[in-house]
């Protein structure tokens, strides 16, 4: 169910949007300009945000940003008025919804909103095992650890969980815990009163509270520090949370989910990560396999984001060649459902004719390729001197560049997906991908619309 906030007066069209909006089940909220708007958005928080163009939509999206508050703004206005809606985008809007509304297209904003989009795929019975224990656990109100490589569809299984479970009509609220730095991640769980430190404008909800009555899913939680587990720790202990400068504890109930891609009981071993906490988190356990080890799946997925991808850039929707087919099937996968799902993005694209053929399948070979015989009167070159010799004689930051500029078009300009490749923080990537424009070099555009909101 998504949480939608309507900044504008409820009245004609905008009131025919809201109630469109709740009879597709959404639980609204209304504030009557951006300033109060913004009051309602540090309070309780949301998923969507709908906004009149009449309000100053920039001044709200540059806010957000500065109070790292992660909600989609969407501006609505008369349909005839293009020049509004071009204003409203260039001021951050990810879309604009023109009014009278449609109540087909309200419905796709709420459902994306909320993750129903992606709700799991699947035809292997591997696959399907685990969604059979994910919904017997799903009634459970126990912490749920749940495991798997980089990009197998950890989040989706955590809102699938929600979905499922007795919490279904609270909040479902995801944080990563490696995409921010210590600092940052403590102020987001817990939040913060005004004042707390610098930059404290207003008092600010974390995550816990904003997921008050619902799930919390802590992604990548593998990757936290050792002080904040021990808060996280004494949040499932005690049942309340202390925001940063404040004077008495907070009472929440949150079922919590934590997602990682490490070995979490090897890092206990390493001493990395307090054996207590994992203990607490553990409690019920799913493991999502890798796609190469449920094959079945593959051609089901790759059918489902065609499909997508088509919808979202405007394209008609093309079924997969057997030759095509035939080679997703022979591709290892390494990096899972993401890489498929980005691999038949760009086939959608590229696509030319009634089907996606294999000239428009477009893969990237991480595994080692097979080496040739060596020569008989050569001499075999060391293997560090071989990966080496194209970087010799460059410097450190031309390497870096080119690094980050290839993995983000590999990822079809998608700043948080290259990000997570790469290893760095988004705002380190845009901060890149700045000195870059400044220095004159081409930067892949960012990726295409989608239907709401398929990149954070």
């Amino acid at each position: 169910m998504a949480r939608l906030l309507i900044i504008g007066a409820l009245t004609a069209e905008l009131g025919l949007a809201a109630r469109m909006a709740t009879a597709r089940g959404a639980r609204l909220a209304q504030a009557e300009g951006v300033a109060s708007g913004l009051e309602r958005l540090r309070a309780v928080g949301a998923d969507l945000v709908l906004c009149e163009v009449t309000h100053d939509i920039g001044w709200l999206v540059e806010q957000l940003a500065a109070e790292r508050i992660a909600c989609p703004v969407v501006a609505c206005g008369r349909n005839a008025d293009a020049a509004a809606a071009v204003r409203a985008i260039r001021a951050g809007a990810k879309e604009f919804l023109p009014l009278p509304p449609d109540a087909e297209l309200i419905a796709a904003m709420l459902a994306a909103a909320a993750g129903e989009a992606d709700a799991p795929v699947h035809r292997d019975p591997a696959m399907a095992a685990l969604l059979d224990r994910a919904a017997q656990l799903a009634t459970a109100q126990a912490s749920i650890l749940i495991t798997g490589e980089s990009g197998t569809g950890k989040e989706v299984l955590a809102r699938h969980i929600h979905r499922s479970s007795r919490r279904m009509q609270g909040p479902f609220v995801a944080l990563n815990c490696a995409a921010l730095p210590e600092a940052l991640l403590e102020s987001e769980l817990f939040g913060h009163e005004k004042g707390a430190f610098s930059g404290a404008v207003a008092a600010r909800r974390g995550k816990f509270e904003q997921a008050d009555g619902g799930t919390l899913l802590l992604d990548e939680i593998g990757e936290m520090d050792p002080r904040l587990q021990a808060k996280i720790l004494r949040v499932i202990q005690e049942r309340e949370v202390d925001r940063l400068g404040g004077g008495a504890p907070i009472k929440v109930d949150v079922r919590l989910l934590a997602a990682t891609n490490r070995d979490l009981a090897a890092e206990v071993q390493a001493g990395r990560f307090r054996a207590d906490l994992y203990y607490r988190l553990n409690v019920l356990a799913l493991h999502i396999p890798p796609l190469r080890e449920r094959p079945l799946d593959i051609l089901a997925l790759a059918g489902h984001f065609a499909i997508r991808y088509a919808e979202a850039n405007g394209l008609p929707k093309r079924a997969l060649s057997p030759a095509a087919e035939a080679l997703l099937l022979s591709h290892p996968w390494p990096g899972n459902v993401r890489e498929l799902e980005n691999t038949l993005h760009r086939a959608v694209l590229l696509a030319r004719g009634p089907a996606i053929g294999p000239e428009a399948v477009e893969l990237t070979l991480l595994a080692p390729l097979p080496q040739a015989e060596p020569r008989p009167a050569a001499r075999a070159e060391p293997a560090a001197s071989r990966s080496l010799s194209g970087l010799v004689g460059r410097k450190v930051e031309e390497v870096e560049r080119d690094l980050i500029l290839e993995t983000l078009s590999h990822c079809l300009g998608n700043r948080t997906r290259a990000a997570e490749i790469l290893g760095i923080s988004i705002r380190t990537l845009r901060n890149k991908l700045h000195e870059y424009r400044a220095q004159g070099m081409p930067v892949p555009a960012a990726h295409p619309p989608l239907p709401w909101p398929m990149e954070a």
